[in-house]
């Protein structure tokens, strides 16, 4: 950790340290010409190619496990990158770390699917989330969703629709034909054990409900996803499908 310490944004409980970089994230790193956010970095394999693949883009990788950051942050030290940033923060958070229209893209690599009805607003892709991304990205800002697990897929293109979003790129089997893309750990071990994965982008549009203009949205009912209880029963419904 002491030895990655320049990687690493510090934020005290009450995160204030986020004051001096809100808003002024390319101004406080000069030679980025945009802001990346990837939500749940893991052990870092997508963020160091990611990072690396574009040196002139200032990539934020927000952790809420500890041990993993530090795997992430040892391999972007290793290979001397010096264009990414980590902080140890929850996603509800985005708003006091980020100005509005600050971001150009928002990951989020294989999320927690949260597959009961009463944690459906804890999923990444729920319409809270949706309306708090909104706020931090430009007009024409983008998310780049990637995940195994098909029914939390489906609910999410649902919300995305009903939240004002242009979706693109849409698919349920994106290395069909092949490995596309830089992958996570998960998903490449996902890739050799043949089950598939669902990718989109999501683009905000001028329709695209915010937290600061439409509000927190109302309690979602009836979201429970019965068979996205984690990856066996994702590969499982795969195997029945014949895939």
């Amino acid at each position: 950790m002491e030895r990655c310490a320049r990687l690493l944004i510090e934020t005290d409980e009450e995160n204030s340290g986020f004051g001096a970089l809100r808003g002024k994230w390319l101004e406080q790193f000069p030679g980025h010409e945009r802001l990346f956010v990837e939500l749940g970095c893991g052990k870092g394999r997508f963020t160091a190619e990611t990072a690396a693949a574009m040196p002139g883009t200032l990539y934020v990788a927000v952790e809420k496990v500890p041990d993993a950051m530090i795997l992430a942050m040892e391999k972007i030290d290793r290979r001397g990158l010096e264009n990414v940033r980590f902080i140890d923060i929850d996603a509800k958070l985005l708003t006091a770390l980020f100005g509005e229209n600050e971001v150009d893209r928002i990951y989020i690599n294989f999320c927690d699917p949260w597959p009961k009805s009463r944690d459906a607003k804890l999923r990444l892709t729920s319409p809270g989330f949706l309306r708090l991304y909104a706020d931090v990205l430009k007009a024409g800002g983008e998310i780049h969703f990637k995940t195994d697990n098909t029914p939390l897929f489906d609910w999410s293109i649902r919300q995305f629709e009903e939240e004002g979003w242009d979706l693109s790129e849409l698919t349920h089997d994106l290395h069909a034909n092949g490995p596309v893309g830089i992958m996570t750990d998960y998903e490449a071990k996902f890739y050799e054990q043949g089950l598939k994965i669902n990718r989109l982008v999501a683009t905000r549009t001028a329709q695209s409900r915010s937290l600061s203009q439409d509000g927190e949205v109302p309690r979602l009912r009836n979201a429970s996803l019965t068979d996205a209880r984690g990856y066996e029963e994702s590969l499982e419904a795969n195997r029945r499908n014949g895939t």
